[in-house]
């Protein structure tokens, strides 16, 4: 009798723990939530966005090239900019190979990052990283095709109001959209450029 209560307690358990995992999941995560156990990374996917030169461009424009995708802001006081540095100096490690690799900001913070603050910021880093703002709605959608957090906190003892928290993580997406690697903090350079060249 004891084993039997054991084992519904237990059982009890574990149904209210997969009950809680999909409560918090998202709508998407929740319809595919029993199929999640294929392997295939959940990472990447359709997208609309302004580039900082002006023009409209999809997930589609990048068809047939390598992108390091990284999501952050320009007012950005450390994270971001330490980040950005990472994959200008993987690409400059790489060399001709870099040709093949685009470098990609995705803005989380839409409300001050227009297409002009692109333009100026990200021509701090590379010369080829290409800086993608829009509307809230087209942010949000780029963001969860990548699960990236991101959420806006109100900071007064700043001159900028507030600031923004996010998950702070670069992707390496193939030339068919598909997800191949991430790299998260404290990654360097050296060991970026190493892993984007094997993916080749």
């Amino acid at each position: 009798m004891l084993r039997l209560t054991v084992f519904l307690v237990a059982l009890g358990g574990l149904v209210a723990a997969s009950a809680m995992a999909l409560y918090f999941a998202t709508p998407d995560e929740q319809t595919s939530y029993p199929q999640r156990s294929s392997g295939t990374a959940l990472v990447g996917g359709p997208f609309e966005l302004i580039a900082h030169d002006g023009r409209t461009v999809t997930n589609q424009t990048f068809e047939g090239e390598f992108m390091l995708i990284y999501f952050g802001f320009t007012y950005c006081p450390d994270v971001c900019p330490t980040e950005l540095q990472v994959m200008a100096g993987a690409l400059d490690l790489l060399g001709t190979d870099a040709d093949k690799v685009h470098p990609i900001l995705i803005t989380i913070d839409p409300e001050r990052d227009t297409v002009e603050t692109m333009a100026q910021y990200v021509a701090n880093f590379h010369p080829r990283l290409l800086g993608l703002t829009g509307t809230p709605e087209q942010i949000a959608t780029a963001a969860r095709a990548y699960r990236v957090y991101y959420e806006k906190v109100e900071d007064p003892g700043s001159n900028a109001a507030y600031t923004m928290d996010h998950s702070s993580i670069v992707f390496l997406m193939a030339p068919d959209g598909s997800f191949l690697a991430h790299f998260g903090p404290g990654t360097g350079p050296d060991a970026m450029a190493d892993k984007i060249r094997e993916m080749l």
